[in-house]
């Protein structure tokens, strides 16, 4: 009797142990834009005070969140690029839509662009959240933290995989040489064409990333996933990436 009821009990606890287990986490629902300006010549601190004193204040007033808003660390490279979050992609032309429309930014505009247009361009990122990413907490570091802007093609049919690899690997490699993990995302291309891995981490300043990153390539951890995810060839074509320093308007520094 003793020996049946120590079995029922260690089956009682297997089972509330496996109910309590936490279900893994599941990404954010919510849809996301990349915007990367680029001013006309002599318009770029114009255009980056246009943010910091109207844009971000109509954004959400429009139902957009502001994520970040970065430049590029080589000053050579006069872009602005920040993040937009959207409860979904229909709200986001929704947004957007009545953005475009408001009498209060288009006197914005009158006012900011009476000497000529203040952006030449604007590229586009759609994406979603990756199913390997952390929450994306709006903090504030101080000092101010750099950003790095990290883009990956996969080579074809291979993105899976890639994201596999990330998964079981490269962030917790990354925790471990000091890299913090921000955000995953995967885009959604125009043409129909396989989406890119898009990520950004973050570092206590440009040289230590670089010196962080070298580390981690060294890794005779990660040396083995590498060379083991691609016996059968590569899974990136290209690997793009950008150092950033935040605004001082900036919801993550």
């Amino acid at each position: 009797m003793t020996k049946l009821y120590s079995f029922l009990i260690v089956g009682l606890l297997l089972t509330v142990a496996t109910f309590a287990k936490p279900a893994p986490g599941k990404p954010s629902s919510r849809f996301y834009e990349v915007r990367i300006y680029h001013p006309t010549p002599g318009k770029y601190a114009e255009i980056v005070d246009r943010f910091r004193q109207y844009t971000l204040k109509i954004f959400e007033k429009h139902g957009m969140e502001n994520i970040g808003y970065w430049t590029p660390t080589d000053t050579t490279n006069k872009e602005l690029i920040y993040i937009l979050a959207y409860p979904s992609r229909e709200a986001r032309d929704a947004s957007w839509k009545a953005f475009g429309s408001d009498p209060e930014w288009k006197a914005v505009v009158a006012k900011t662009e009476a000497n000529g247009k203040l952006v030449a361009s604007v590229d586009q990122i759609f994406m979603t959240e990756a199913d390997i990413s952390p929450k994306i907490k709006l903090k504030q570091a101080s000092p101010a933290r750099t950003f790095e802007l990290r883009t990956y093609t996969a080579t074809p049919g291979n993105l899976e995989n890639l994201l596999t690899r990330f998964r079981d690997h490269t962030l917790k490699l990354f925790n471990k040489h000091g890299m913090e993990n921000i955000g995953y995302w995967v885009t959604q291309e125009k043409d129909g064409s396989q989406p890119r891995l898009v990520y950004i981490l973050a570092h206590p300043s440009e040289a230590e990333g670089k010196q962080h990153f070298d580390e981690f390539r060294k890794d005779p951890v990660w040396v083995k996933a590498k060379a083991e995810s691609e016996k059968n060839g590569p899974l990136t074509t290209k690997v793009e990436s950008v150092y950033m320093q935040p605004t001082d308007y900036s919801p993550m520094k």
